[in-house]
Parts: C-alpha cells; sequence; structure tokens
C-alpha cells in the first residue's frame, strides 16, 4: 500500500526526481563545460574564418572550411599516412600483445620478471621513447653502427621518406603491445580450466584450444583492445612531431591529421580550417568504429 500510495503521489516524485539531479549536477557541469561546450564552439570555429591578430574577428563562410578539404592535397596525404599507420599498427601490436599474453600465462619461469620487463616501455615518457628511437635510427646512431659492423650497407632512416613512417610505426608497436598485453593476460586468467582439460580429454591439442576456446572467449576482449588501439593510432601526433621537428618531413612521410589540425592551429592561425579538420578526423574514427563493432558482432558476443 505505502508503495501505491507513492506512485500516486506526484510530490513525492518530483522530490525523488530533483534529488537525483542534484546529486549528477557536478557531473553535467563538466560535461557541459569540458565536453558539449568545446563540441559547440568547434562548431562555431568550423563555419567561421578566425581572424586572431589585431583582436579575435569571426566571418562566417559556410561549409567553406569543408570545402577547403577537398582541394588541399596535404590533408589527402595526411589521411592516407594516417590510414597506413593505423592498418600496420593496430593488428600488429594486437597480435603481439595476445602472443606475449597466451606466452605468459602458460607458466613460462620467471613471468612476473618478464612482466615488468615487457611493460616498462608502456610506462615511459613517449617522448623519451622517440628519442631514444632517433638516436637508433640517426644516420651515426646503433642501427648504422650494427649494419657497418656486421659489414651491410647503412641508410638515412630518418631522412629517407619511405621509410621514416615505418620507423615511428616498429617503435609504437613495441612500446604499445605490453599494455594491452596485460589486459588480454587478465582475460585469461578468468578462462576455466575446466574448458581446456575437457578439451584436452576429447583429443584437442594446444592449437585446436586456442583456436576454437581462447580466441572466441577473447573476441569481447579483442573487440576493446582493438578499438582503443584504432582510436590511439588515429591521434598519432607526439612522436611525428619529434621525428619531423614539427614539419611532418621529410616529404610530408610523417605527416598525420593530428599534426595538420597542430599546424593549422598554431602555425598558420587558421581556427576555423584546423575545427573542419578535426570533425573530418572525428568521422572517420566513428565510422571505422562502427564497423569494427559491426565485424566483431559487438562487446556482449
Amino acid at each position: 500500500m505505502e508503495i501505491y500510495r507513492r506512485r500516486i503521489n506526484p510530490r513525492w516524485n518530483i522530490s525523488e526526481t530533483l534529488t537525483g539531479y542534484i546529486f549528477i549536477l557536478p557531473m553535467i557541469l563538466v560535461l557541459g563545460c569540458f565536453v558539449i561546450l568545446p563540441i559547440v564552439y568547434a562548431v562555431f570555429l568550423s563555419l567561421h574564418k578566425v581572424q586572431l591578430l589585431g583582436g579575435i574577428e569571426y566571418d562566417f563562410i559556410g561549409l567553406g572550411n569543408f570545402t577547403r578539404l577537398v582541394e588541399d592535397e596535404r590533408v589527402g596525404i595526411a589521411l592516407r599516412n594516417t590510414a597506413e599507420y593505423v592498418a600496420v599498427v593496430v593488428p600488429s601490436q594486437t597480435i603481439l600483445a595476445l602472443l606475449l599474453a597466451v606466452t605468459l600465462n602458460s607458466g613460462v619461469r620467471g613471468k612476473n620478471s618478464w612482466r615488468i620487463l615487457f611493460f616498462l616501455p608502456t610506462v615511459t615518457s613517449s617522448a623519451v621513447l622517440t628519442l631514444i628511437f632517433m638516436w637508433i635510427y640517426n644516420t651515426d646512431g646503433l642501427l648504422n653502427n650494427l649494419l657497418a659492423f656486421v659489414g651491410l650497407p647503412t641508410h638515412n632512416w630518418l631522412g629517407d621518406p619511405s621509410v621514416a613512417l615505418k620507423g615511428i610505426m616498429l617503435m609504437n608497436i613495441w612500446s604499445t603491445a605490453p599494455f594491452y598485453m596485460v589486459i588480454y593476460l587478465a582475460a585469461l586468467q578468468d578462462i576455466p580450466q575446466k574448458l581446456y582439460e575437457a578439451a584436452a580429454l576429447d583429443g584437442a591439442n594446444w592449437w585446436q584450444q586456442f583456436i576454437h576456446i581462447t580466441i572466441p572467449i577473447l573476441k569481447p576482449v579483442t573487440f576493446f583492445v582493438v578499438a582503443i588501439g584504432i582510436i590511439g593510432t588515429f591521434q598519432l601526433f607526439d612522436q611525428s612531431y619529434i621525428f619531423s621537428a614539427g614539419t611532418g618531413g621529410p616529404n610530408n612521410a610523417t605527416l598525420t591529421v593530428v599534426l595538420l589540425i597542430y599546424q593549422a592551429v598554431f602555425r598558420n592561425l587558421q581556427m576555423g580550417y584546423a575545427a573542419a579538420i578535426a570533425f573530418l578526423l572525428a568521422a572517420i574514427i566513428i565510422s571505422v568504429t562502427v564497423i569494427q563493432q559491426r565485424i566483431f558482432g559487438g562487446e556482449g558476443n
């Protein structure tokens, strides 16, 4: 009877609703200030030509900034470089992370020490790692010295447009795979051992158990790892910036979409154009994530 009275008492419902909104008000304010308002302002900027020197002025140009995206050849170069980077790094770091996790979960000796060793690159500053790899790739760096020591020809790794981006790929695969390895390792330890024991009794070998038990059970985890990997790789900036001193060179070989946004804002003072590029990047990330979700069948499957 008391429940029924509360349902038909509008004053009680209003009081409960107001109490709920009061509790979530801080989060609403945070989302409004740091998410919703910046998005609205970015939409406003993308429709205007912004004059920063001599006072801020906004000239409405409609879809002019978005039309310029089609005409700017550097946008196409940045998109190709970013797409190539994503297509190589995401599968490579996912596969490497899974293999490392399976190896450590198999009872290898000293696995705790191996976990710490593998995870060190993840907790190291990205800028520091980039500088280390620049020293390795330098013309008189470690890699060329090793090649010269064994009698092989050296190479200008940082100055060759055909290999500059691949150097960043290699560095990021090595430094990010351990993070996803920990995620996979936690998921592997949650798989009941009875499944493997039953499969072994039925005559399934290690590979068959891996394909028919491990991979299907890890499907939601793989969805998460790939989704986070895609979002992160599409936002490549700091390594490309440090490698090329902010130019995207050599010959635009390391130019990425986020680096292009940086150049538009801080070098060319084109706030509206930078906002348009940012919306293009956001649309691509959302589209790729939706496609990936359809491929994996969603997180819950």
